[in-house]
C-alpha cells in the first residue's frame, strides 16, 4: 500500500498543488459558448478599457476558514477547471457576506450584507446607489459597472435603475466567476485574515479583521488584476 505523504510527493513532482477548490456551478454548453464569445470580444482590450470598469462581487466568510480548508490537487492554471471546482452549498455555522468593488484606481468601502439575504432592493440601496453611484464621476463619462448576474442584480427594479441614473453596464458571461478580477482579491482578502498573529473566532472579530485587511490590500496588486484576466482569457482554455 502507498502511503499518503508518498501520493503527495508524486502529485508535487508533477506539478500539482493542493488548493482550496473554486466553487460554483458546472458549466452547460450554453455557458461554455458565452464565455467563448465573451473572450472574444475582450481578450485585446488593454489597461485603457480597463481602468474605466468597476469590478463588484459578493463573498462570504467564516471564522472557522476565511480562505476555505478542503483542498484539491490541481496545476497552474486549472483553478477553474470543472474538475477543480466544488458545486455551492450552504454554510454550516456563522458566515459574513460583503460586498464591494475594484478598480485599477482604487477599490470601494466593504458592503456587509446582514440582517438576512442580498435582495433586489438592498442590492439597490446599500450597494449602486451608495458606492456605484458616487464612484462613477471618479472614472467620468466611460465608466463601465460591472457585476456577476447574480438574480438579486437582475431584476427589473436594478436594471430600470441603472437605467434612470445612466449607468452603464459591462455584458457579462453568466457563472465566470474566474473572469472577474475581483475574485483573486477575495482569495488574497481571507489568505491575509488566516494569516493574521491572532486570527478572528467571532463574527464580529472576523468583522473588524476583514475591514482592517481590506483597507491594507496594496493598490498594486489591484492594479495586476486586467493583466491576471487577459491571462485568464488566453490559457484558460479547460473553462471553454
Amino acid at each position: 500500500m502507498i502511503s499518503a505523504p508518498t501520493v503527495r510527493r508524486r502529485l508535487k513532482e508533477r506539478g500539482l498543488s493542493a488548493k482550496p477548490p473554486a466553487t460554483g456551478p458546472r458549466l452547460t454548453v450554453g455557458h461554455r459558448r458565452a464565455r467563448r464569445e465573451f473572450a472574444h470580444q475582450y481578450v485585446n482590450w488593454g489597461d485603457n478599457e480597463w481602468k474605466n470598469v468597476l469590478f463588484t462581487d459578493e463573498s462570504r466568510f467564516n471564522p472557522r476558514s476565511p480562505d476555505g480548508c478542503d483542498k484539491v490537487w490541481r496545476r497552474p492554471g486549472e483553478r477553474y477547471s470543472q474538475c477543480c471546482i466544488s458545486p455551492r452549498t450552504g454554510c454550516n455555522g456563522g458566515s459574513i457576506t460583503i460586498w464591494a468593488g475594484i478598480s485599477l484606481e482604487t477599490y470601494t468601502d466593504l458592503v456587509f450584507v446582514e440582517n438576512g439575504a442580498m435582495t433586489a432592493h438592498r442590492y439597490v440601496l446599500e450597494c449602486v446607489e451608495s458606492h456605484v453611484v458616487p464612484y462613477a464621476p471618479f472614472i467620468g463619462e466611460n465608466f463601465i459597472f460591472m457585476d456577476d448576474n447574480a438574480r438579486p442584480h437582475m431584476t427589473r427594479i436594478v436594471v430600470r435603475y441603472l437605467e434612470q441614473v445612466g449607468i452603464r453596464l459591462l455584458p457579462w458571461s453568466a457563472n465566470s466567476p474566474d473572469f472577474n478580477p475581483i475574485e483573486h482579491v477575495w482569495g488574497f482578502l481571507g489568505k491575509r485574515v488566516r494569516r493574521r498573529q491572532l486570527r478572528p473566532e467571532t463574527l464580529n472579530g472576523l468583522r473588524v479583521a476583514l475591514q482592517e485587511e481590506w483597507a491594507q490590500i496594496p493598490q498594486s496588486y489591484i492594479q495586476s488584476m486586467p493583466n491576471r484576466l487577459r491571462v485568464t482569457l488566453n490559457s484558460n482554455k479547460s473553462a471553454f
